[in-house]
């Protein structure tokens, strides 16, 4: 029998009482415990399961996997991975096989990525360098094989300008398809900011103060924009999430509640524009947040939660538009998995 296809939430004497009959006797309970610890647990409303197909060769991971980004036109999983003599990234195809690496030497230690432009013959892939040398601070550009395109920032030196563009260890971009660029940048660094450029990188607003109050970050970790014209940014370092309009800037809402425990490190939309996906790296969970309807914001509700094991340390998140699959990285586990959407009604997430 196969835990980890069969893990469900019940109680603890069930579930003691479940291994003795199928495997009989304490050390063999104590051996599927274990095993269980490694596994996963889904608590509410199982919205996903776990892929067990993918990637197909799990070994390929030999650095800590910071960051994922899925091309869901094309079908591939790019996985961003640091370490010593280990290629910076790897790119998967949706069904899990290996397609190429890059050990690009411009590329120091990366830590989001996203796609833009997928849909369009010529996408690129956006990749933040959090690293100290001559090529971090930075934001770059690649194409999809690797190639360097553009460099956003002045390379090797940290700052706060905006013109021209600095940086000091950039945590996340968001490319809309309408070519404007929103950006967190502070993962520890001078700056706590969000910015969002033109399609010309031209600055159009910013909220750059750091603190505890409404449009202040602390470590502002990730971000994403809804097609209801919302920016939602992890706002890590104060526990929180803070809403703005996409448009003006302006602060619409903030959720804490969720994270008493821990705080939110990755925040995503699912196709469906139902759910917002939030990763918390300390407690190993992934959150499936409901989504507020147009017009308000409101408190935030946990309708389903993935229990990773212990010291996976689950860090940003991605999900194809298409098939709604979830796909997380892994630093503790140093590997990226993915997670597929249950059937709801005959539709997806």
């Amino acid at each position: 029998m196969n835990l980890r296809r069969t893990c469900v939430l019940v109680s603890t004497t069930a579930f003691v009482l479940l291994l003795l009959l199928l495997y009989g006797g304490l050390g063999s309970v104590l051996r599927a415990s274990s095993a269980a610890l490694r596994d996963y647990q889904l608590l509410g409303s199982p919205l996903y399961k776990l892929d067990l197909t993918w990637p197909r060769n799990p070994e390929l991971f030999t650095g800590a996997v910071f960051a994922v980004a899925v091309n869901q036109y094309a079908g591939l999983v790019y996985v961003a991975q640091r370490g010593d003599n280990v290629p910076k990234m790897l790119v998967f195809s949706t069904d899990g096989h290996l397609l190429m690496s890059w050990n690009s030497s411009t590329l120091e230690m990366p830590h989001g990525i996203f796609v833009a432009d997928a849909a369009t013959p010529s996408p690129s892939v956006w990749v933040t360098d959090v690293g100290t040398g001559p090529y971090g601070h930075c934001i770059k550009q690649y194409s999809p094989s690797g190639k360097l395109l553009q460099v956003l920032g002045t390379p090797g030196q940290p700052g706060s300008g905006v013109s021209p563009l600095q940086f000091d260890q950039p945590a996340e971009i968001f490319v809309h398809t309408s070519g404007e660029i929103y950006i967190v940048d502070g993962d520890g660094g001078m700056n706590n900011r969000l910015i969002k450029l033109s399609p010309e990188l031209e600055v159009l607003w910013m909220h750059g103060e750091k603190g505890q109050g409404l449009a202040q970050f602390y470590i502002p970790h990730s971000v994403t924009v809804d097609a209801a014209q919302r920016v939602w940014v992890a706002d890590r370092g104060n526990k929180r999430i803070q809403v703005f309009n996409s448009v003006t800037g302006e602060w619409l809402g903030t959720w804490g509640s969720c994270f008493t425990e821990d705080a939110p490190y990755s925040v995503r939309i699912t196709p469906d524009k139902k759910h917002l996906v939030v990763v918390q790296l300390n407690t190993n969970q992934l959150s499936v947040l409901e989504a507020p309807p147009v017009g308000m914001i409101g408190q935030c509700r946990v309708e389903s939660v993935i229990q990773l094991g212990e010291d996976t340390k689950p860090h940003l998140v991605d999900l194809d538009l298409k098939t709604g699959a979830l796909y997380v990285a892994e630093i503790g586990a140093q590997q990226a998995q993915k997670f597929t959407p249950f059937s709801l009604g005959g539709s997806l997430l």
